[in-house]
Formats: structure tokens, sequence, C-alpha cells
């Protein structure tokens, strides 16, 4: 994301001009978008114009509209974003309060005007736009007959490929059918790297299965690599990691990221240092359950108390459409952030940020224990969106 103009003022009004260079930074929009905001951006609109014969014709014509955010759509696979809304500004093809929906586009600048630009929508405008933030990391689950391709980048976690192929089982004295079906499936597979994975971008790609599938599968693709002449993976042959999975559903995903020879050689993304705190999380709910809270109520007494290390936090819980239950979840991450606590703000697009929403959405690790929370509110078992 590349931001042009912050136009910020001390009342907390303004606006910001952002161009989203690559699919990533839709979901970035969809976070700072929100019912209420306005956004001016490029469409196409379709206008009716009738000639001096009383004909009546219809085109497609580029406008730039300035709308009154109603409703937001946003598809994860395809990283497309929709914005509905009535219109706010005079245009020659569009009356005042018509309605009108924006998608918008890749490298295709926008404004978005907010009344109050809070710290978590402020934060989420600078990772965005911070190209350090691009350590991405390509996985391939698999199982025999099975296997997913993700993506995983800082904010979210995409499945590029599901690939399924039946194998038969081994026969007695006759394996072929098997064997011919195992190389399909792994070339399958090998093919689904080639077209999913930009290997000048990945930094790490984790091959991980339950037995030794993977290692199979390693060695089936370099040797045709080798066979086929295949530059681009004799030359990332190093980027490759293997490593164990109890099965090949996306779900394992979490259990790698867990793993500690994945954690150091990913140390420098944001998804496996998630991971990694939600995981300290539930040591600490076994270990001592007074320095592990969550839910709304409980982690607010907790701040309130300056007890809280580490506040884990969803950003599903951003997109509230009621403005005060929003303002609540940012004045907690403020009061932490104040008191010298660390924030994780999780992506619900992430194996971690799933996991947290079934948590209530927060969470929060205590430096010191404390007891006697059990007359909290009731809102504390959970976090509508």
């Amino acid at each position: 994301m590349k931001l042009l103009n912050k136009d910020i003022e001390k009342d907390n009004t303004g606006q910001v001009t952002l161009v989203p260079e690559e699919a990533e930074d839709m979901w970035h929009t969809y976070n700072l978008l929100q019912v209420g905001d306005s956004l001016r951006a490029s469409t196409i609109r379709k206008v009716q114009t009738e000639s001096t014969t009383g004909s009546v014709g219809s085109s497609r014509v580029r406008t730039t509209l300035t709308l009154s955010v109603e409703a937001i759509d946003f598809d994860s696979q395809a990283c497309q974003l929709r914005v509905k809304g009535t219109n706010i500004e005079e245009n020659q093809y569009v009356k005042m309060g018509a309605y009108h929906t924006i998608e918008l586009e890749l490298n295709r600048k926008f404004t978005l005007a907010k009344k109050c630009w809070d710290s978590v929508v402020l934060d989420r405008i600078e990772q965005a736009c911070d190209p350090v933030q691009r350590a991405d990391v390509a996985a391939v689950v698999m199982q025999e007959g099975l296997a997913n391709v993700v993506l995983v980048t800082p904010a979210m976690t995409l499945l590029r490929a599901k690939v399924e192929v039946t194998i038969p089982r081994k026969r007695k004295g006759s394996c072929s059918q098997h064997e011919k079906a195992l190389e399909r499936f792994y070339e399958a597979v090998m093919q689904a790297i080639l077209r999913h994975i930009n290997f000048e971008v990945v930094k790490c790609i984790l091959v991980a299965s339950p037995g030794f599938v993977k290692d199979q599968f390693f060695t089936y693709v370099f040797k045709e690599a080798v066979r086929q002449d295949n530059k681009v993976l004799l030359e990332n042959r190093p980027k490759f990691m293997l490593v164990h999975s109890s099965s090949g559903h996306k779900y394992s995903l979490k259990e790698i990221l867990c793993d500690p020879a994945v954690t150091s050689r990913l140390s420098d993304t944001k998804a496996a240092g998630e991971v990694k705190a939600l995981e300290d999380f539930y040591k600490m709910l076994q270990h001592e359950p007074d320095r592990a809270f969550y839910g709304i109520a409980h982690v607010e007494k907790a701040a309130d108390a300056l007890a809280i290390d580490t506040l884990m936090i969803s950003d599903k819980l951003f997109r509230h459409q009621d403005i005060q239950t929003r303002s609540r979840y940012v004045r907690l991450v403020d009061n932490v952030r104040d008191n010298g606590g660390n924030v994780r703000i999780f992506s619900s697009l992430h194996v971690s940020g799933e996991q947290l929403i079934q948590l209530s959405g927060v969470a929060a690790i205590l430096r010191f224990p404390i007891a006697d929370l059990s007359d909290a509110e009731g809102d504390s078992s959970s976090a509508e969106d």
C-alpha cells in the first residue's frame, strides 16, 4: 500500500489518500472502512443518454464519485472489495443521494475521510504501508491424496489451491496402481506450487505431512526438476523446509507454525509471533490460570489494575458497526499501550485469529496473578461482530 496524502486534524477528523498495490492491501482497506465514512474513488457507471431523435442508448463511463459508506463486502479468496453507499457530491452522471457500488481496484487511488481516526486505524495504515511487513511464507500441508497450498502473509492466510486425488490401496503382489496414483498426485501438487507461489517474494516454503509423505514428495519434486531442468525449483531448493503435521488439512497450519524449528526460521514474520503469543496464553491458562484472562469484562478489569503484559485482540472486533462498542476496544488497546503492555492485533484470516475468536476475540497474559473476578459482567463470554 502506498500513502499519497495524510491530512488529519487535532480533533482526529480528516482524510487519507491511499493506493492499493497488491491483493492483500484490499484486506487492510476492508479493516479501515466503516459505515458512515466517506469514500472518494474512480468507478464505472452505466449512463443512459437520449439522442435528438428520442432514441435511448446506454454507455459505460468512468467517473469519480464520493460515497457515504452504507455497506462493505469483502471476498477473501478473490481479495475483492465492494463498497455500497449514496453519492454525496454533485456529479454530471450521478444525482445526489443516488446509490452506487464502487469496486476498489489495484493501483487506483482512493480517498477515505472519517469523523474520527483512532489509534487502531492509524496503526493499520502504518502496517499496510510498511515494506518490511512482506516476509511471506508459503505452506504445502499434505497427506496421501490431499494437499492444501497456502500463502501466509502478515495479514491473512490464503488458500491458493486444494489438490485431491484418489489413491487406491496397495494390493497383494501389485502396487502399480498405487504408485501411479501417487505420482499423479505429486505432479498435481508440484504444478500448483509453480502456479501459485511467487519465489521472488516468498522467503520460505513449508512442506508438512504426517509420516513420510513430505519426504517422498520432496524427492519427487527435485528428481523432476533435474529431469525437466526447472531452474526456478532448483535455485530455490534451500527455501523448502520439511516439517511434521498431524494431517493434510488447513487447520494443521497452527501446529506447524508452533514447531520450534519453524519459529526460529520465521522469527521475523507476524504470523509466527501471533501463534507463539497464543501458545504462551494456553500454557499460562493451564499452569497459572490467575495470569491468563479472556473475555472483554475480565480483560478490562486486568487493564485497570495495570496488570496486562500482552493483550491479544482480534481485528474482527474493530469492524463492529456500533461506535460505542468499537471505541470500547480502542480504549482498551490504548490503555494497555500507555501502561507499557504489548498489544497484538490478530488477523481473523489467520488460523491463530480464528482460534482467538473462539475465546471471545480478546485475551491477555498478566504480569502478576489476579484472583476473584468471577463477579465480572456476563458479557465477558461473547464479543459480537
